[in-house]
């Protein structure tokens, strides 16, 4: 190979890194959350939590992966960025992919922000395990898996 061919071939590898390393961004693993980052004007979540009460600033005062029954479930979701006017939906979904209760709120965070869900059933939650996926103006940001012990 001539070293003009070479040098070509270096700065299309570079080139092709820079874009693919740009274009595949995964958050971190926070205690079970994942998901793509940036998945609407800049609003990202962060953080899932899970637990059976909120304390008074939307976060998890105990936070938990083992509910029963009879508990109320509730999730914390952290986000960070801004946005005029973004959709949170909570999707919560049992074992069998069966949709067990969905909700959305709009938020026009400026900055860090939590953003309450919560799930209850007066007759009990089958035991098994159950999923929250969380999205962000329809796209999946970030899924949290629990169970429902007897």
């Amino acid at each position: 190979m001539h070293k003009n061919g070479l040098i070509g071939t270096a700065i299309l590898a570079i080139t092709l890194s820079a874009v693919l390393g740009t274009a595949c961004k995964k958050t971190p693993d926070n205690s079970g959350t994942t998901g793509t980052t940036g998945t609407s004007a800049g609003v990202r979540v962060s953080q899932v939590d899970l637990g059976r009460e909120l304390t008074a600033d939307k976060k998890i005062g105990n936070r938990t992966d083992k509910f029963k029954p009879n508990d109320t479930i509730y999730a914390s979701v952290a986000t960070d960025g801004a946005g005029p006017s973004t959709t949170i939906q909570a999707r919560w979904t049992y074992q069998d992919g069966q949709v067990v209760n969905e909700s959305t709120q709009t938020i026009a965070p400026t900055g860090d922000t939590r953003t309450e869900f919560h799930v209850s059933k007066p007759d009990g939650w089958p035991a098994g395990k159950y999923k929250i996926e969380v999205l962000v103006n329809g796209a999946t940001a970030a899924t949290k898996e629990f169970e429902v012990t007897p």
